[in-house]
C-alpha cells in the first residue's frame, strides 16, 4: 500500500461501557446476512465473519462504528483504524481503500454505519446556537473520534426502535439529531463544523466534491471548479488536496472507475459501455487504469464481487 500515516485521536483501546448491548443488537439483527438494511434511514448494520482483502469504495457522509473487531480504511496516504473505543467520521464523499482487520467466526466483526446530512447539521448549528469553527486551512474530510457513553446510548436506543417500528418515524429524528448533535460538540466537531459553514472554504470544497459526484463524466475543468469556489486555482488545489488526499483529477478517475464498476456489477454492463459511460474514451486506457486501481481486470474484478458479500 506504500508508506501510510497512522491516524488515530487515543492511545487508549478499552471498549466503551455499555457496548456490550449494542453488540448483541447488531449480532441479532445480523444473523441471517453481512448486512442489514435497517427500517431506520441511513441506518445499516454490518458482519463479517473473517478478515477481509483490501477493498475499493465511496464513503458517503457518515458516522462509523466498529463495535467488535476492527476496521481499516485508507485515504491516499492516510490509514484510519477504528474499533470498539473509536468511531470514524466522514463529512464529504471520498475513495477509500477498506480492509476488515479483526474478525472470527467466534468473534465476528460487528458494526453499523448512520449516513449523515449537512443540511441537517447546518440547520441544528444554527437552532443551537453553536459557535462558528475557528477559521484555519481545510483538513481531511475524515477522522477517528473516541467513542462515548452518550454517543453508544443514543446508537443504542436508535437500534431498540428496530423492535417497535411504528415509533421509528416519531423517535429515530430526534435520536439521530442527539447523535449529530455530541459529534457537533465532540473533539471532531470543528471538522463537521467547517463543512456545514456557510461561505467557508471547507464548504466551498464540499461543493465541488458533490459536483463532481453528480458529473464524473464530464470533461473537468479545475477553472471553472475553482471560480465557483471564489478562489485561484493554486488554492483551490490546495485545500481540495487538503480535504481528500487526491487532486481533483485524481479524484475524478477514482470516481469514474467506482461508477463503471458499479455499473458492470449492478446493471451487467460489458467494460467497454461502463467505460464509455464514465466518460473514458480510450478502453485500453479504462482497463489499465481499472486494473491499477482494483488489482484486476473488469471481467475478472467483477466474477469475484459478485461471489463476495459487500459491508460497510
Amino acid at each position: 500500500m506504500g508508506n501510510k500515516m497512522v491516524v488515530t485521536n487515543s492511545t487508549d483501546t478499552d471498549p466503551v461501557t455499555g457496548v456490550g448491548s449494542l453488540t448483541a443488537q447488531i449480532a441479532r439483527w445480523t444473523e441471517s446476512g453481512e448486512l442489514y438494511t435497517t427500517a431506520v434511514p441511513g441506518l445499516s448494520l454490518f458482519r463479517r465473519d473473517e478478515p477481509t482483502g483490501p477493498i475499493s469504495g465511496m464513503y458517503e457522509p457518515s458516522i462509523c462504528v466498529a463495535v467488535q473487531g476492527a476496521k481499516r480504511v485508507i485515504l491516499g496516504e492516510d490509514t484510519y483504524v477504528y474499533d470498539a473505543s473509536h468511531y470514524l467520521i466522514t463529512s464529504v464523499h471520498l475513495p477509500t481503500i477498506v480492509q476488515i482487520i479483526e474478525a472470527s467466526p467466534s468473534k465476528p466483526y460487528l458494526g453499523l454505519r448512520l449516513m449523515l446530512d449537512i443540511r441537517k447539521i447546518s440547520q441544528l448549528m444554527v437552532d443551537s446556537s453553536l459557535p462558528k469553527p475557528r477559521s484555519h486551512q481545510s483538513t481531511r474530510g475524515m477522522a477517528t473520534g473516541k467513542m462515548t457513553v452518550p454517543l453508544i446510548g443514543a446508537f443504542q436506543r436508535l437500534l431498540d426502535l428496530l423492535d417497535e417500528q411504528q415509533d421509528i418515524p416519531i423517535l429515530a429524528p430526534n435520536i439521530q439529531k442527539e447523535i449529530t448533535y455530541r459529534l457537533l460538540m465532540s473533539e471532531q466537531g470543528e471538522r463537521l463544523r467547517r463543512i456545514a459553514s456557510a461561505g467557508s472554504q471547507s464548504q466551498q470544497i464540499a461543493r465541488a466534491i458533490e459536483w463532481m459526484k453528480n458529473n464524473y463524466s464530464t470533461a473537468l475543468s479545475i477553472d471553472e471548479l475553482a471560480a465557483q469556489a471564489n478562489m485561484s486555482n493554486s488554492t483551490f488545489h490546495h485545500h481540495f488536496r487538503s480535504m481528500t488526499a487526491l487532486s481533483p483529477l485524481q479524484f475524478q478517475k477514482q470516481l469514474r472507475l467506482q461508477e463503471a464498476r458499479r455499473l458492470m456489477l449492478s446493471e451487467r454492463l460489458d467494460a467497454a459501455n461502463a467505460a464509455f459511460q464514465v466518460g473514458y474514451e480510450s478502453p485500453s486506457q479504462f482497463n489499465r487504469e481499472y486494473n491499477r486501481q482494483f488489482g484486476a481486470p473488469p471481467i475478472r474484478d467483477i466474477t469475484k464481487l459478485r461471489q463476495v458479500p459487500t459491508g460497510g
